[in-house]
């Protein structure tokens, strides 16, 4: 019988739940299905491990984070002197976002993150914890005060910030999905990239709307 403890065990659950996340999304994803294709036969590994479903997700997104925030952090560290524009915070994350395009795994954890974009934190300010002190974070952070340089009030700015990650990380998963599935894209990855760092980044810097005349529900 499989054994259900040590860390070996641990990294086929994490494995086998980026497989299964991916195939059937974060809320149809079957426990059952993670621990057979882990080959752990006993149907409290989950538990055991990760104490929860919600727990197996987050050490999932944890190592997705930890791969990005390598790429990420020299990137913004590079840039922190120089008094980045908009565009260019734009491009250092959807570079650092492209690196898990190189990997199946990765490619399987973008289109888990893409269902989990909300929850990131940016509509209150309020990080999710895994988020916390991160180089992820603190673009986020650069990107809220360029848009708030460019005038845009409060309330549009972190709504758009939010719309904007949702913007690439669905953009990401999709290309990530061609990958997996050997589909052939529209565009080759550099202009992929640049197309969608510029696109969002028009969509950030639109002229906010008058409200004069607009109705309100």
């Amino acid at each position: 019988m499989p054994r259900t403890s040590g860390p070996e065990t641990r990294e086929k659950l994490i494995r086998a739940a980026e497989e299964v996340f991916a195939a059937q999304g974060v809320d149809g994803a079957q426990i059952r299905d993670i621990v057979t294709l882990a080959g752990q036969s006993n149907p409290s590994a989950v538990q055991y491990h990760f104490g929860s479903r919600a727990g197996l997700l987050d050490a999932v997104m944890a190592g997705r984070l930890a791969r990005t925030e390598a790429a990420l952090a020299p990137l913004l560290a590079a840039a922190a002197d120089d008094g980045p524009a908009l565009r260019e915070l734009i491009a250092l994350l959807v570079t650092a976002e492209a690196t898990e395009l190189r990997s199946d795994r990765g490619r399987r954890c973008l289109r888990i993150s893409a269902q989990l974009s909300h929850e990131s934190g940016v509509r209150t300010r309020v990080p999710h914890p895994t988020l916390a002190g991160t180089a992820y974070w603190r673009l986020i952070c650069r990107v809220e005060e360029a848009l708030a340089a460019a005038g845009l009030p409060e309330a549009v700015r972190l709504e758009r910030l939010d719309l904007a990650l949702t913007l690439i990380g669905a953009a990401m998963a999709d290309r990530a999905r061609h990958y997996l599935d050997g589909a052939a894209s529209l565009t080759g990855e550099e202009l992929f990239l640049a197309d969608l760092t510029g696109t969002t980044t028009a969509f950030l810097l639109a002229a906010a709307p008058r409200t004069e005349g607009v109705p309100h529900e």
